[in-house]
């Protein structure tokens, strides 16, 4: 039907996505270039970045191998990749680490090691993001969060700090970033399918198996699902929403 355009259109838009050589990180990578988006994919591994990328649907996407760990690092690395490829209009932080520990084994190494990846590049990308001609007006930043920051769980505890701290930063942000017309908002999904629920999955029973799959009433997620969740927050569909948390969990929540 002409004349129909589509709300989603991304076409035109220059988006970093961290986490991008797998799970949630490659599909969103994959949903965004499908939407027409320039994409900028961001891990440690260049290898299993390229396979990425040249799969990916479109043009011109780039490769930008980085360890997230070094998060001082990160500001003026995003800075150069703008000055370099002109403002962002979007960016998301994808990238992630899990693990079950009881609070009885806690440490603090383990807890500094899961803030690194999880929590500090969220700060980072913001101060990033946050510089003169780094962003686009409209530009949205996109953190992932998980249900886990918004509900309890025993074993939990570590990741569950990491992502209920992205939840309030989330908040924080959009209060600052609001003047420029930025939008600062997280995604927060149940369990994924994916290679990091897959170590989870394979240490359970399937008694534990049954349960968990009956606590999400319209099934366990794929990586799609959390894709387009954020692929919305970046478009023009959301203007009007910031400081949010969109929880997308097949109703485990509910």
């Amino acid at each position: 039907m002409s004349g129909v355009t589509n709300p989603m259109d991304l076409s035109g838009k220059l988006l970093i996505v961290t986490g991008a050589s797998s799970g949630i990180g490659r599909e969103t990578c994959r949903c965004l270039s499908e939407l027409g988006a320039r994409v900028i994919l961001v891990a440690r591994n260049r290898e299993k970045l390229a396979e990425v990328a040249v799969a990916l649907a479109g043009k011109d996407h780039r490769i930008e191998p980085f360890d997230l760990t070094h998060s001082d690092e990160i500001p003026e690395w995003l800075e150069g990749i703008a000055k370099s490829l002109g403002p962002l209009d979007g960016v998301v932080h994808s990238a992630g680490v899990f693990k079950m520990r009881l609070i009885r084994d806690w440490s603090l190494a383990e807890t500094d090691a899961m803030m690194r990846i999880n929590l500090y590049p969220c700060f980072a990308l913001a101060k990033g993001l946050r510089r003169r001609n780094c962003h686009r007006p409209g530009a949205s930043l996109v953190f992932l969060s998980s249900i886990a920051g918004i509900k309890g769980q025993p074993a939990l505890a570590i990741y569950t700090a990491t992502k209920a701290a992205i939840v309030g930063l989330t908040r924080c942000l959009a209060l600052e970033f609001a003047p420029d017309g930025v939008r600062v908002n997280c995604v927060a999904p149940a369990l994924v399918q994916t290679e990091m629920a897959d170590t989870l999955l394979g240490s359970m029973t399937a008694d534990q198996m049954a349960k968990l799959a009956h606590s999400h009433p319209l099934g366990l997620g794929k990586p799609r699902d959390v894709a387009n969740a954020i692929a919305f927050l970046l478009a023009d569909t959301s203007r009007w929403i910031t400081g949010t948390t969109l929880i997308t969990d097949g109703g485990c929540t509910a």
